[in-house]
């Protein structure tokens, strides 16, 4: 079932993007653990719709209610399941979804895969807002790791052309990142957040939308983790990637530009600091052979332009099966990369602590 992941750790999410709710259960935590939720909510409103001109208006608060898993403030060990209520929501603007389908959205294969039974209000479960519950289990998933030395941060890699400073795969600036996370954007050099944001609202003042790069790292994680082939370090973080709504495109390291180096380049040579071994590049992005190397684990994923906008685009009518015009309506982001920013990390922390579990 699509709606399940994982091995030692298990997740299932459910919900509608206008449902009554929107929620995950989480089976394998640690017991014991007690939870900070008000970090936890500070990575919800991360996430949130309607923080800025950048956003889409929808208002919702995403508070989380635990229903089971969580008691005198330890987690049981059984499994944590939480319930976000849906507030702000305007199903009126979807009746068109119904029977003309949105180019580039999930409206005309979710139609076929579910014989037309599909909630297409929002999106339905197919929308984006699906990633609440996935940011509120990575962000428990976030202090297990921090428990044991290990953090993830990420930045605004770029919008569109625009692009933020280099880092350096070697040595990660964790302070800088997490500087990052207060600013309205995750961007590290603030000369490049007021370019990508002239860039957002061009494009939303054409009815248009653009997107962009979110770059993750991993720090902290011990060499050995992960194994070859089908449960590879990349290929577990690729699967929870690829089940963010909107991602297109990830790679690890150089990614493809190592294709363009010789491999005297490419190989990232070993040495000793005292007794810990590490490397004077990390093109590989700390994985060899799908395990890791000890140095920081570095991924970047591509993140389309919303399809939902505002301009006219022609379409089809799958009532009277005839070619269409459609002009959307509703609440829509220009830009869903800056929003997408802690679902990246979410699903990094849920894939690594998988691993490590």
């Amino acid at each position: 079932m699509s709606g399940f992941w994982g091995n030692k750790l298990k997740i299932s999410i459910f919900g509608e993007s206008h449902g009554k709710g929107i929620g995950i259960t989480v089976d394998g935590l640690e017991s014991g653990f007690s939870v900070d939720f008000d970090e936890v909510q500070r990575e919800m409103e991360r996430r949130a719709p309607g923080r800025n001109s950048m956003s889409t208006a929808r208002k919702e608060g995403d508070k989380v209610e635990i229903m089971s898993g969580y008691f005198n403030e330890k987690t049981t060990g059984t499994p944590l399941c939480g319930v976000i209520f849906n507030q702000d929501t305007k199903s009126k603007d979807y009746t068109t979804q119904q029977i003309l389908m949105r180019p580039g959205h999930a409206d005309y294969p979710g139609h076929l895969r579910y014989n037309g039974f599909n909630d297409y209000r929002g999106g339905g479960h197919f929308s984006g807002r699906i990633t609440a519950p996935i940011v509120f289990a990575g962000a428990i998933c976030k202090q297990l790791l921090q428990a044991k030395g290990i953090e993830v941060v990420s930045h605004i890699k770029a919008i569109g052309e625009v692009e933020d400073k280099q880092i350096d795969y070697c040595s990660i600036d964790i302070e800088e990142f997490k500087k990052a996370q207060s600013k309205e954007m995750a961007v590290l050099d603030d000369e490049a957040l007021l370019k990508m944001k002239d860039k957002i609202l061009e494009v939303k003042q054409q009815e248009d939308s653009i997107g962009g790069v979110i770059e993750c790292a991993i720090i902290g994680v011990p060499g050995g983790v992960g194994n070859p082939f089908f449960d590879s370090v990349e290929s577990t973080i690729a699967h929870l990637a690829f089940s963010v709504p909107a991602v297109k495109a990830i790679e690890f390291g150089k990614g493809f530009d190592i294709t363009k180096l010789t491999g005297s380049k490419a190989n990232d040579e070993y040495y000793y600091e005292g007794d810990v071994v590490k490397t004077n590049t990390n093109n590989n992005g700390g994985i060899t052979g799908g395990i890791t190397n000890g140095m920081p684990i570095i991924f970047r994923v591509g993140i389309k332009p919303t399809p939902s906008i505002y301009k006219e685009q022609d379409t089809i009518n799958i009532s009277t099966k005839t070619n269409d015009k459609l002009k959307i309506v509703g609440r829509h982001d220009p830009c869903i990369v800056q929003r997408a920013v802690p679902v990246i990390e979410a699903i990094a922390a849920i894939g690594i602590y998988d691993l490590i579990k």
